[in-house]
């Protein structure tokens, strides 16, 4: 019987992992603590839980103050927050697993209300016209502020320092987090950028951005150590629109990479939504940038047992990363070798506080660290 493919490992750009099954980056909100620092209690037992991943990525961290937009999401700028990083990856590098640290910045899809009245920094004054989850509960988000020269500039040095401190953290790496409707991709897309200096305009402009800042990233954590994040498809959420240029961007922004870098992986997004109204092109994201990207090809969004071995089988991807599955089973390489059925999430749980939802999910295979 052959092998899953899934559970073949796999030579990362030098960094040996056991099996191509990734825990993706997942928001949970669970770092409820002035300093919205990760904790002993919740986060070191969730990570270490999933540490037979073939690699882990963390949720989402902020890479500055202004870099909020949810509440109590772990950052990657301050001692306490290094401090309380660096258990998590103890325990889990203790566990025999591999973890990245996922840089992030939301850019407009934040609120006043989490920077001391301030605006949002965004490349332009545009409201993305959605809600976010602010102290005070769910409110709508606001014209952002422009960023001026001096403001990238800022933005570009706080990723550079967040990089520092995940590898002092003892991550393995860092993923950049160039997705899903945050601050890079709002460079990247036409109806969030209507800048018309060097960030705007051209594709090669609106790209600009992210290149300065993996750049300098590179600089501080070997490039063979740094994954960036995709969603090219995204649309019609988080108040993103796709027009006529958005593809041939990321077509240009991921051939450039195939060119000139040496990065971990590319990490993409097959489309969130229904893409009826979209090209055959656009809705199928591995297929059509597995010949533009000879390096490691990570895929996600929607995959399961079956599609995940499929895509790898078909040559599209290297190696798929699983977010929901990994909510409610820890042990999910596990379950796909023994091929015991998974356990269903509670969306309910998905952000609340407490281990409810978050370390008390069931393990059924071996290899789970016990729950704590």
């Amino acid at each position: 019987m052959k092998e899953q493919s899934l559970l073949t490992p796999y030579d990362m750009n030098g960094l040996k992992l056991p099996n191509r099954i990734i825990m993706a980056p997942m928001t949970r909100s669970r770092a409820e603590n002035d300093n919205n620092a990760p904790t002993k209690d919740l986060h070191v037992p969730y990570y270490t839980q999933r540490a037979t991943a073939g690699l882990i990525i963390s949720e989402g961290s902020q890479v500055s103050n202004r870099g909020v937009g949810y509440i109590n999401t772990a950052g990657m700028h301050n001692e306490a927050q290094i401090a309380g990083w660096k258990k998590v990856t103890e325990s889990v590098h203790k566990a025999d697993g591999r973890i990245f640290a996922q840089l992030w910045h939301v850019g407009r899809i934040s609120h006043p209300d989490f920077h001391d009245g301030e605006l949002p920094w965004a490349p332009s004054a545009l409201n993305p016209d959605t809600e976010v989850f602010t102290p005070e509960g769910q409110k709508k988000t606001v014209k952002p502020k422009a960023m001026s020269l001096s403001d990238i500039k800022i933005t570009q040095n706080e990723f550079v320092q967040a990089a520092k401190n995940a590898i002092e953290a003892g991550f393995d790496g860092v993923e950049i987090h160039a997705s899903n409707g945050y601050l890079f991709h709002q460079f990247f897309n036409g109806t969030s950028n209507h800048r018309d200096d060097n960030y705007g305009g051209t594709k090669e402009n609106k790209a600009r951005f992210f290149f300065e800042v993996l750049d300098a990233v590179k600089k501080v954590v070997p490039e063979n150590r740094v994954g960036v994040r995709f969603n090219p498809s995204l649309h019609g959420i988080f108040g993103m629109t796709m027009d006529e240029d958005t593809i041939p961007t990321f077509d240009y922004i991921i051939e450039r990479l195939d060119k000139e870098y040496d990065l971990a992986y590319i990490h993409l997004s097959e489309p969130f939504n229904d893409v009826s109204d979209l090209d055959y092109a656009e809705s199928n994201i591995a297929e059509r940038y597995r010949p533009k990207y000879k390096g490691t090809i990570m895929i996600n969004a929607g995959f399961d047992q079956e599609k995940g071995n499929k895509v790898i089988d078909e040559g599209n991807a290297d190696l798929v990363s699983f977010a929901k599955l990994y909510v409610s089973n820890p042990d999910l390489v596990g379950r796909f070798r023994d091929n015991i059925p998974v356990s269903d999430w509670n969306e309910d749980t998905f952000y609340t506080p407490g281990k409810k939802g978050y370390t008390n999910y069931e393990a059924k295979t071996r290899e789970l660290i016990p729950n704590k």
